[in-house]
């Protein structure tokens, strides 16, 4: 088994240092910003991430940073993992073509077998969220197409998972902008920004929500890392977010990230799980 679910014991990850990574305006988070980032601010923010996963007693495989694929930080975009193995996505920037290749290449070397690839629509990472051990919602914003979710549907099919489509608005860029399973019956979202079916299949499952305000999702109160055990990464500056995760019961790990979050990504999307159950 290599990933069971998305909030049980996070055991290892796969990341990438930012040391190329620039402000691509390819997000509205990075269109606000300079071009130009602090790249050693960057590196030590990665060294802070990488800590405290070592702390949580999760192993970190890294892909070597490359200046071809600077974007590459963001390690969760290029698929997704379940127990079988991992899925294939297809990047619609091109700035991050290589990243398809050099993850695949290292998946190959961990020995992770691919069990889907998607070759005809698009289908990013961070719009992969396992909702419990059989469902996923796949989002549906501005880097997965409808043809994306149907190769990923159909090829998880024969597994018995069910892949539910989450539609969104393109400026949200990713559903892990917006939503977040945290804990097994837990999760961080901005409501108005999801689905009402998509809302009524949570709450049936039992779900429940934390709520954020539209203007978070631009500043990553969302996107926040599930380690299972009631455990979670965030970041310092979510602190009405982090308040309620602690009222919850659950462990807030404040990470003091700010400049990697300017490139439009925060710790889920530098996450790539390899081995969680």
């Amino acid at each position: 088994m290599f990933v069971k679910d998305g909030t049980s014991v996070l055991k290892k990850v796969l990341v990438s240092q930012p040391a190329y990574l620039q402000a691509a305006p390819i997000n509205e988070i990075a269109k606000k910003w300079d071009l130009k980032l602090d790249i050693e601010q960057m590196l030590r923010e990665h060294e802070t991430f990488i800590a405290a996963y070592h702390a949580a007693g999760v192993e970190t495989e890294f892909l070597p940073a490359d200046p071809e694929r600077p974007n590459s930080v963001f390690s969760r975009d290029f698929g997704g993992c379940v127990r079988e193995g991992y899925i294939l996505g297809r990047f619609r920037e091109h700035l991050r073509d290589k990243e398809h290749v050099d993850y695949q290449a290292k998946m190959a070397a961990l020995g992770i077998p691919c069990i889907v690839e998607v070759k005809e629509g698009l289908f990013e990472g961070g719009d992969f969220m396992f909702l419990n051990e059989h469902t996923i919602a796949l989002g549906m914003f501005a880097r997965t197409n409808q043809r994306g979710f149907e190769e990923v549907r159909d090829g998880l099919a024969p597994y018995g998972y069910e892949v539910i489509p989450v539609p969104g608005k393109e400026e949200y860029l990713h559903l892990d902008m917006c939503f977040n399973l945290v804990d097994d019956h837990l999760a961080v979202a901005y409501r108005d920004g999801m689905p009402e079916d998509f809302l009524a299949r949570l709450k049936q499952m039992e779900i429940d929500i934390i709520p954020v305000e539209e203007e978070a999702i631009f500043v990553h109160g969302c996107n926040l890392q599930a380690l299972g055990n009631h455990r979670v990464l965030s970041l310092a500056q979510n602190k009405r977010v982090n308040e309620e995760l602690r009222r919850r019961g659950m462990e807030v790990i404040e990470l003091p990230i700010t400049e990697i979050l300017k490139a439009g990504g925060g710790p889920h999307c530098m996450t790539f799980p390899l081995a969680r159950g």
